[in-house]
């Protein structure tokens, strides 16, 4: 049997040469990866990290594409991927006392992000009511969000 699917129902942008280590990115991608696009951005702004402002303007500019180049809606969005890619190091030299050099490296690293239109994807919807992320309200009989889980394994009801 043949399931006929929508092609396009994610879209995904590439922040190369940030410079910050993938580990301190990695730090960040780790609380927002599987979220929806507007807790994303208000988890970004309230996070005390300097590696929080590249990631949202990745994310910023994830949803724009997704709304400009695709008709997807922003609120309907949500980070199905994200990968923190070590990029090249940049040794710089700094002189020290009695004409020596000390090496300095900075090191960058490369941001993917997916985000995905999860009102095109039926199969995600089957799988969040099959472990009660998202329930149907029996008195008017529409959808709802759990809002207050953050759709970890440990959050099912």
């Amino acid at each position: 049997m043949i399931k006929k699917r929508e092609p396009y129902t994610e879209v995904y942008t590439l922040g190369q040469h940030i410079y910050m280590s993938a580990h301190k990115a990695r730090r960040i991608i780790d609380q927002i990866r599987g979220r929806s696009y507007e807790e994303t951005l208000m988890i970004l702004e309230l996070m005390p990290y300097r590696a929080c402002y590249p990631i949202f303007k990745l994310i910023y500019s994830a949803a724009a594409n997704a709304s400009h180049n695709m008709g997807f809606n922003e609120a309907d969005s949500i980070i199905s991927k994200v990968e923190v890619n070590e990029g090249t190091t940049m040794k710089r030299l700094k002189p020290r006392a009695r004409g020596r050099s000390y090496l300095i490296k900075r090191p960058t690293c490369h941001i993917t992000i997916v985000l995905k239109d999860v009102s095109l994807d039926e199969e995600y919807l089957i799988w969040l009511r099959k472990y009660e992320w998202i329930y149907r309200k029996k008195s008017t009989n529409m959808m709802c969000r759990d809002k207050y889980g953050s759709g970890v394994v440990w959050d099912k009801k």
